[in-house]
């Protein structure tokens, strides 16, 4: 289903990642989470900001568990679990993350 946003529109796949991950940007992530209800703030960035750099770097998308360990890398060891994750994407952590983020659905997910 595609987005219409700001007089364009984003082409998705049937789970609503974008088709092209180029196209994303922060104004974007913005409406997608206000799609769902949600807004975004800065520990919800912190967690988009170390999605993006993981997929500039190795061009997938990590599942849960790295993801994990690069919030514990970067943010320390409260930041760096399950839980803290859900409480700021409830639809999934590493799942609706990955769709602000712009990047593909991360291997390993339902």
């Amino acid at each position: 289903m595609p987005i219409e946003f700001n007089g364009k529109v984003y082409q998705t796949d049937s789970e609503g990642f974008l088709s092209n991950p180029d196209e994303w940007s922060v104004e974007l992530a913005e409406k997608m989470a206000a799609d769902d209800g949600c807004q975004l703030s800065p520990e919800h960035w912190e967690a988009i900001n170390i999605l993006r750099d993981y997929y500039a770097q190795f061009a997938i998308a990590p599942p849960i568990r790295i993801l994990i360990r690069h919030m514990g890398k970067r943010l320390g060891k409260e930041k760096a679990n399950s839980p803290y994750l859900y409480e700021l994407f409830p639809f999934g952590p590493a799942k609706q993350a990955c769709r602000y983020a712009g990047l593909p659905k991360p291997t390993g997910c339902i």
